[in-house]
């Protein structure tokens, strides 16, 4: 339990307790999506902002980056909540080549990094490397840029990179092939997909799969 001094402000207390966890993950995480598995990865971990519930949580946890200076954080913040987990849980690597065998994990989490992909190719290297590492009937989460709901103000809606109207540049895939991973990996949607749409700027899609056993 964490505990706070009186009159802390709930933003305060909730962050001393949950880290800077992505809303939509804490979402799953408050509606029992992780109440089974005791494995999870965060592919793309960076300096750790959704691992905290799970440190604290008593799972056995994992983390990869490709940066090493950010995997060294993320390792001495496991350090502080989790010391009981070993500090090659958190390696720098590749999401299109994890260092874990076949089936290793209950959850994997992808938290806005399938939108770096350099291309369509890229992208399914990715999302085929996070599923073989998962579980039958495991979770996974991902939040990612898309085009949906972006259509009339990008140049086509076919899954490539663009630049945005905020100024960034992602590879952004569209509902239709979202769908379509769903049905080529056999999975099943864990609940309908999301979007949220920032005052047609950009939109970053909720999308979580269960694997079939």
């Amino acid at each position: 339990m964490t505990i706070v001094a009186a009159g802390t402000p709930p933003s305060a207390t909730l962050r001393a307790a949950l880290g800077d966890i992505d809303i939509y993950l804490f979402d799953q995480l408050l509606k029992g999506a992780f109440d089974s598995a005791r494995t999870v990865l965060d592919a793309g971990c960076g300096a750790g902002r959704n691992l905290v519930p799970f440190l604290r949580g008593g799972f056995e946890v994992f983390g990869i980056d490709q940066d090493p200076f950010i995997v060294g954080r993320v390792r001495l913040l496991a350090a502080e909540l989790a010391p009981r987990l070993p500090e090659e849980n958190f390696q720098a690597a590749p999401v299109d080549a994890l260092p874990y065998e076949d089936e290793r994990m209950d959850a994997v989490i992808s938290s806005a990094v399938l939108h770096f992909a350099r291309d369509e190719q890229h992208f399914d290297a990715m999302l085929h490397e996070m599923w073989r590492v998962l579980r039958p009937d495991g979770l996974f989460f991902a939040r990612l840029a898309t085009s949906i709901g972006l259509e009339l103000r990008l140049p086509s809606s076919s899954p490539g990179r663009y630049r945005l109207p905020d100024g960034s540049e992602r590879f952004l895939m569209n509902e239709a092939g979202l769908l379509a991973r769903t049905e080529s990996l056999g999975a099943t949607l864990a609940e309908p997909i999301k979007t949220t749409n920032v005052q047609n700027l950009r939109a970053m899609t909720t999308w979580c799969l269960r694997k079939r056993s």
